[in-house]
Formats: structure tokens, sequence, C-alpha cells
């Protein structure tokens, strides 16, 4: 048993230990995230209404029965009865516009949440791709700022020992002292930041993950997007909120006619088939005047019915008036939801064409720190520059990896969202931005 403990939590280990990728992080999420599963219910549920809908418009087929004693009493004393019927009535609905308008309005509600459940589909890859990539964007912080530490131990050692010896003044020494101390507070902030982000992915997926592939740089690659207002072409047909607020306008349209139905007629036929057992007894019953006590009698019937309506009170028409007043209500939401599409895709693309500027001016500026930090330290070592340069150009060169990492990041997403706002995120774009990742890193990082 004591052999055997070991290897069970290797092998519980093992199950997070493994690296995963993008494409198999989201199939984790699809698979195991509530919202999307609430989403597939409310939009089997509103599919399942239609049927409900339908069935005032076909046939209805009844059977209905009773029995019952009736026992005299005063002057009907001793006069009993026993009374038996069994029907059964078939109606059709020939006219009822109402409810083919409901009919029409339940099938808008089904094509609504059946868009919703797209939209979730959609914002479930959005929010597995971002937090997968905030988790990266946080491990590369961290490694930055671990490397800054490192660096400044290294120059805080070598000016401790200049000190010791007299070439240099306290002065410095307390100067890279407080640069190590500040990185060290950084290092903590960067640790809870990756921390809160693995916990943000675990909500998405309800998994950890103690291992991810990272960016591989030599296939990262910048693309800019198609020309703007093709985008925007793109979204007023595509965008899925924008599609839901013109079928709820829609919908309201086809409410205002169903309010105004109450002023019309609706016909259907009825066909009925019955029969009917009346049995008395009792000492007060005289038979002979009775000839057809307990017998069964048979009807059928047949009826066509008209109905009307004249006067309500005011309350068809107060009906259409609510209708027609939210009729405007979703009309303003749809231009409002115009307006943020347009706004949204407008953003996103902005942000794309910001990250690739962004990628390519931060990565001249990493080499031209490394540059600079290079020339600071030889002439910190000659006298030329102080402590105080040196400092500064490595701080110079941290910063501008961890703002290229930031940028990469930021494209990666911003591609994402402007696929979201645009209304055709799916699993291809995921595939796309999964072949951009190669090594695995360790989400698990210690800091010392």
């Amino acid at each position: 048993m004591k052999k055997l403990l070991p290897l069970l939590i290797g092998l519980c280990f093992c199950q997070y230990a493994a690296a995963e990728n993008l494409i198999e992080v989201y199939e984790q999420a699809k698979s195991n995230n509530p919202d999307l599963f609430s989403a597939a219910a409310q939009r089997d549920k509103a599919y399942a209404a239609i049927s409900g809908s339908r069935a005032s418009l076909l046939p209805q087929l009844g059977l209905a029965g009773s029995y019952g004693i009736n026992y005299g009493e005063r002057l009907s004393k001793d006069q009993n009865a026993k009374t038996g019927n069994l029907n059964v009535v078939l109606s059709q609905t020939l006219f009822n516009f109402a409810s083919w308008k409901q009919l029409d309005i339940t099938k808008k509600q089904a094509s609504i949440q059946d868009i919703a459940y797209q939209a979730q589909e959609q914002q479930l890859i959005l929010n597995s791709a971002t937090a997968y990539f905030e988790v990266l964007k946080s491990i590369d912080a961290l490694g930055f700022l671990q490397a800054q530490k490192k660096a400044f131990y290294r120059q805080l050692d070598q000016t401790q020992q200049k000190h010791r010896v007299g070439l240099v003044a306290i002065t410095d020494v307390q100067n890279v002292k407080a640069n190590y101390d500040q990185t060290i507070a950084q290092l903590i902030s960067a640790h809870n930041m990756l921390n809160n982000n693995l916990e943000n992915l675990r909500q998405v997926t309800g998994r950890f993950y103690a291992n991810l592939a990272t960016i591989d740089t030599s296939t990262f690659k910048t693309t800019q997007p198609a020309h703007i207002d093709k985008l925007l072409q793109q979204a007023e047909s595509t965008n899925l909120t924008l599609l839901t607020a013109k079928l709820a306008q829609d919908m309201a349209k086809e409410q205002i006619r169903l309010a105004e139905s109450g002023h019309m007629p609706t016909l259907s036929v009825k066909a009925s088939s019955g029969l009917n057992r009346n049995k008395y007894y009792g000492d007060n019953v005289n038979p002979a005047s009775m000839p057809n006590n307990d017998r069964i009698n048979g009807s059928n019937s047949i009826s066509l019915n008209l109905e009307l309506p004249i006067f309500a009170g005011g309350a068809t028409h107060s009906q259409v008036k609510q209708a027609q007043y939210n009729y405007v209500d979703y009309s303003q939401k749809l231009e409002s939801a115009n307006r943020s599409t347009v706004n949204l895709v407008r953003s996103s693309y902005n942000d794309i064409s910001a990250a690739i500027s962004s990628i390519k001016a931060y990565q001249q500026t990493v080499v031209s720190a490394k540059t600079s930090l290079d020339a600071t330290e030889s002439g910190y070592k000659v006298g030329t520059r102080t402590i105080v340069d040196v400092l500064s150009a490595t701080t110079t060169l941290y910063n501008a990896k961890q703002q290229l990492s930031n940028a990469k990041y930021n494209y990666l997403i911003s591609l994402l969202k402007l696929k979201f706002a645009i209304g055709t995120l799916n699993i291809t774009d995921l595939n796309y931005l999964n072949n951009m990742l190669g090594a695995n890193t360790n989400t698990i990082i210690a800091i010392d």
C-alpha cells in the first residue's frame, strides 16, 4: 500500500500536468460550460413551444364521461336515480387569426433563442481564448520580472563588492538596492495576477492547467484585416446581436397584429357523439309511469360556431396601444444595437492596427534597448556612466520585452474580438491561432 499511494498521486497529478493547447482548452470548456448548457436548454424549450402554439390550430378530440347517484328527500323521498353519460367531442378551428399570429411569434422567439445559443458559443470561444492568452501574458510578465530581478541582484552584488574596496559610493549600492526591492514587489503583484488569471480560466473550463502551450515566435505573424467598410457591411448581416434585435422588432410588429385580432371573428366546427343512461329506483318509483326507465339513449350533433367580439370594455384597444409602444421600444433598441455593432467593429479593427504597429515598434525597441544596455554597462566599467544609467537601461530593456509580449497577445485577442463583432467567430479562427503555439510552459511558478 505504501508503494501504491505515491503511484496513485502521480497518476492524479499527470492528469493536470499534461500540457494543453488552445483547441483542447476550448473543447474542455465546451463540454463543461454551464452558460452554454443553459443557452441550449433555452433554445430547445423555445422550439418545443412551437408545437404548443400549433396545437390550437389542429383538430381537438376529447372523451368525457360522468356517473352520478341522486337520493330524493322530503316530497321525493325514496325516488332515487342513477345517471351516466359518455361523450366524444371533435372540434376544429376554421379561422382564428390570433392563433396564427401566436404561432408566428413563437417561431420568431425560437429563432431568437437559436441565435442566442450561437452567440453563447461565440462568447465561449472568445472567453476561452482571452483567458488562455491572459495566463500566457502573466507568465511572460513574471518571467521578465524574474530576469530583471536576477540582473539587479547581479548588479547589487558587484556594487557591494566595489563599495567594500572603496571604488563606489554607498549611494550606488542604495540605488541598486532600491531597484531590486521594487522588482521584488512587482514580482509579488505579477504572481498574484497569474493566479487570478488561472482562476479566470478555471471558471470558463472548470479545470486547472499546470502546463499550457505558449507562442512560437518562429510561426507568429500578423495580418491586416480587410477594409473597415467591408467588415461593417458584413456585420450588418451576420452580427448576432444585430440579428437578434431585428427579429425582436419583427416579433413586436407581429404582436401588434396579435392585439388587433381581438376585433376579429373566430370560426370553428364542433362534432359530438354521446350516450346517456338514466335509471330510477326506490319505493316511491312507479315503473308503470316510466316505461323508458333504464335505457341507453344516444345522440350525435355537429355545429358551426361563429364568435364576433363587439365590445370588451376597451381592453383590445389598450392591448393594441401597448403593442405599438412596444414596437417603438424595440425599434430604438435595434438602432442602439446597430450603433454598438459599428462601434465594436471599428474599435476592434483599430486595436488590431495599433497592435500590429506596436509589435513592429517594440521589436525595434528591444533591439535598441539591448544595445543601449550593453553600451551603458561598458561605460559604467570605464567610469563614463553611472549606476543609475545602468539601472535605467536595464529597466528599459525588460519593459520593452514586456510591452512586446503584451502587444502580441493583444493582437491575438483583438483578432477574435473583431470576428466576434462581425458575428463569424468559429473553431477555424481558434485553429489559426493555435497554429502559432509551440513549446509548453509551466503555469505553477514559485517566486523567491
